[in-house]
């Protein structure tokens, strides 16, 4: 994983930098739910709750956390990062065609 360093052209970029993670759009299989655009109203579409609304839509992602995939060799095709655990995920690519996401151990 690189860390990108910037210049500094304002105060607020001094001293930054950024992690740059492999950013992909997730598989299709891999995910589900439904994000919730309520955004504070009730059935008639009238606003009930004042303080909620512009929330960013979440999808969870399948987390393989048996790993019972034996004598297969994987390998990790992207790092991506999970907005509902706050953590990275790793897409990886089984031998046998089966891709499963895992999460990201360190130094991996």
């Amino acid at each position: 994983m690189a860390i990108n360093l910037y210049k500094t052209s304002t105060p607020s970029t001094r001293n930054g930098a950024v992690d740059s993670q492999v950013k992909s759009n997730p598989r299709n299989n891999l995910i589900y739910g439904q994000h919730h655009c309520s955004k504070g109203r009730n059935a008639r579409e009238i606003i009930t709750v004042g303080h909620r609304g512009g929330v960013q839509k979440r999808l969870y992602r399948k987390i393989d956390f048996r790993r019972n995939e034996k004598d297969i060799y994987g390998r990790i095709i992207t790092i991506e990062y999970d907005p509902n655990r706050n953590a990275y995920i790793c897409l990886i690519h089984y031998g046998d065609g089966e891709k499963r996401y895992i999460l990201h151990p360190r130094g991996l």
